[in-house]
């Protein structure tokens, strides 16, 4: 039993993960299949007809032709071709494409593992798309209007890609990851080690064994009922303060490097003895480390910024769903004056 949550051990935090179980061979590829399946009825619901209607690449003035040398070997082409379906080529982009589109689970699997399945869908997404332009289906308003909001969206992306590559700037980092650095000061670490047992007067013999020479690492590893720790002589790594339950942490950052806890400590998980080793002053990340987070921080920014910004240069009108005029809204009523009260009749002599 663990005094406490995860913590680092040899100076990293732990990750948890479980191993990951593969599936038998033999299902493998059945599975893939199934997930290729339902990737490409995905792929037809968002916009197969547009990937179909692109499939003509726009004519290229051709380069000069500049001789190559006669011992040289022909250049293997940048985007070859892996397949043709009734004459109609697919590429190694087409692959790289459809990959990028499935699960992320698929993506992680080694490209030869799930290639024969890619082939597989590509020729079948040909196929389809082709009966469909036999169909005439290319002039139907339905795949016009869905290519024209495809379209729109890849605008969309494009321009926010653009001004986010154009804003996020060396400078705009460094100010960022100042600002983290201030924002997440250097917190102090101790690294220690600890046994756990379960009771206070089994925690005071041991105290008394280290007293007398014990060896720390030794005990830990016979007695301690933190089978992580003992396994390593009790050690726990470096850890800050907010890491450990609160009797545990208070006990061990009022210690020096080098001092056995005198008394045993009490958690909720048992009675601990503690040994500090070592403090220090946790070391800040580098710009490089944390500059995924800085530029994913950035770029949140200047999408809102952005948005922001073109709000305030437009006009905007909105209606309600029916299509009808927007209630007005009513200024808010200015509070009631309150009126003046009335003088006080004086009250009337009493008569004699």
């Amino acid at each position: 039993m663990a005094p406490m949550p995860q913590t680092m051990r040899n100076g990293r935090r732990s990750t948890g993960r479980p191993f990951v179980k593969h599936p038998p061979e033999g299902n493998r590829h059945a599975m893939v299949q199934r997930v290729f399946r339902t990737a490409l009825l995905s792929v037809a619901a968002c916009g197969i007809a547009l990937a179909a209607h692109a499939q003509t690449p726009a004519p290229q003035t051709p380069a000069p032709a500049t001789p190559a040398p006669a011992a040289s070997a022909p250049a293997a082409p940048a985007d070859p071709v892996v397949a043709r379906v009734n004459g109609e080529e697919l590429h190694k982009s087409d692959v790289t494409r459809m990959v990028s589109q499935l699960p992320p689970q698929v993506q992680q699997m080694p490209i030869e593992m799930i290639y024969p399945a890619v082939i597989d869908q590509l020729v079948s997404g040909k196929l389809v798309s082709s009966a469909g332009y036999k169909a005439g289906l290319a002039d139907s308003a339905e795949v016009k209007d869905e290519i024209k909001r495809a379209e729109e969206r890849a605008v969309q992306r494009a321009f926010i890609q653009k001004e986010i590559k154009a804003r996020v700037t060396p400078e705009a980092l460094n100010k960022a990851y100042q600002d983290y650095l201030k924002e997440n000061p250097a917190q102090e670490e101790v690294k220690a080690a600890h046994i756990l047992v379960e009771k206070e007067d089994e925690a005071k013999a041991i105290i008394a064994q280290l007293k007398k020479g014990g060896d720390f690492a030794k005990l830990a590893k016979e007695k301690s009922k933190d089978a992580a720790a003992a396994a390593q002589g009790g050690d726990l790594g470096y850890f800050t303060k907010d890491a450990m339950v609160e009797p545990f942490a208070n006990a061990a950052f009022a210690m020096k490097p080098g001092e056995v806890s005198k008394e045993p400590v009490k958690t909720q998980f048992g009675w601990h003895i503690i040994k500090v080793e070592d403090k220090r002053t946790q070391p800040q990340p580098t710009l490089e480390e944390v500059k995924p987070q800085l530029e994913q921080a950035l770029s949140k920014d200047i999408v809102t910024a952005l948005v922001e910004e073109l709000r305030g240069k437009a006009k905007i009108e909105t209606f309600q769903i029916d299509g009808s005029p927007m209630p007005k809204e009513e200024p808010a009523a200015a509070p009631a004056t309150p009126a003046p009260a009335a003088p006080a009749t004086p009250a009337e002599p009493a008569k004699k």
